[in-house]
């Protein structure tokens, strides 16, 4: 089945500090191409993203935007001073010694002097939000790839249909030459005998005549690659695989045969078929560029 290489898709997923949204957008390229927004703290999941993306989708031009709704990269945490507080509590036990105190000290004395307890803040760990990120950015390729393979089924109606139309042109071309060498022959004969005045025409000068026609406007073996180009393109709409390019190909091998045809012929109902096949080519053309 063919798959488009325009869409949108969109991927979120939560945490406990917040929320990550990927949204991923995907236009024609001739290439696979994928570059990243997202905030600098995640920068150091840039090539995790690039490698998820282009692991599913291997054409077009792709932007993801990973953006963090609250997700707290620095966490603030307590921290006791140690040092400091033993030195608070030898101090506190000098005083008792001197004025007669209460030995007790309560932790929260300690923790209460300056110094004791401090803030700090330390980077979370890259185990804490890489599954979450992964989640939104698998999440937004598989909406993403939804969409452009339900394009991708319209493409194919389309292309498989013009393509039909293109064959049933081709077959009349195929039908249309026995009938011109004919007329030819005929409207040699009918010249020859009128430039006569009545004598006998040369049969022999004039099948040689006929001969040479039908050897120049022989359509034989562009017919015979067009059939095969037909059945290529056919079976590279059935595939699975990302066919773009080899449609892209085939159609630039049918233009050439349908061109060759065209130059051969004299004949104004094969000129007509002809202009017929290769306006409808030029639609398929258009059409096999927007597949991946």
């Amino acid at each position: 089945m063919l798959k488009s290489m325009t869409g949108y898709g969109k991927g979120e997923a939560g945490t406990a500090e917040g929320t990550f949204t990927v949204e991923i957008r995907s236009v024609n390229h001739r290439y696979g191409e994928v570059s990243v927004r997202m905030p600098r703290s995640l920068y150091q999941y840039e090539n995790e993203v690039k490698r998820l993306v282009s692991s599913s989708l291997k054409r077009g031009k792709i932007e993801v935007s990973v953006q963090c709704n609250e997700v707290i990269s620095e966490l603030i945490v307590p921290q006791l001073d140690m040092v400091l507080a033993r030195a608070y509590f030898e101090a506190y036990g000098r005083l008792s010694k001197e004025f007669n105190l209460p030995q007790d000290v309560a932790p929260a004395f300690l923790m209460a002097q300056k110094g004791v307890l401090k803030e700090v803040s330390v980077t979370r760990d890259e185990v804490e939000q890489l599954p979450s990120l992964r989640e939104a950015v698998t999440g937004a390729v598989a909406a993403l790839d939804a969409m452009r393979s339900r394009e991708g089924d319209a493409l194919e109606q389309d292309l498989a249909a013009r393509r039909i139309q293109i064959a049933r042109w081709t077959e009349q071309i195929g039908e249309r030459i026995p009938l011109v060498v004919e007329e030819y022959r005929l409207k040699l004969k009918g010249r020859l005998e009128l430039l006569l005045e009545g004598a006998e025409v040369d049969q022999a000068r004039l099948a040689q005549e006929v001969a040479l026609l039908a050897d120049r406007g022989d359509i034989t073996e562009e017919l015979v690659r067009l059939a095969s180009h037909f059945c290529q393109f056919d079976d590279a709409l059935r595939s699975n695989e990302p066919v773009g390019r080899k449609l892209d190909f085939l159609m630039q091998e049918m233009n050439r045969e349908v061109n060759t045809i065209g130059s051969k012929s004299n004949d104004a109902a094969i000129t007509t078929l002809v202009i017929q096949i290769k306006a409808e080519m030029e639609k398929m053309r258009e059409q096999v560029q927007n597949v991946e």
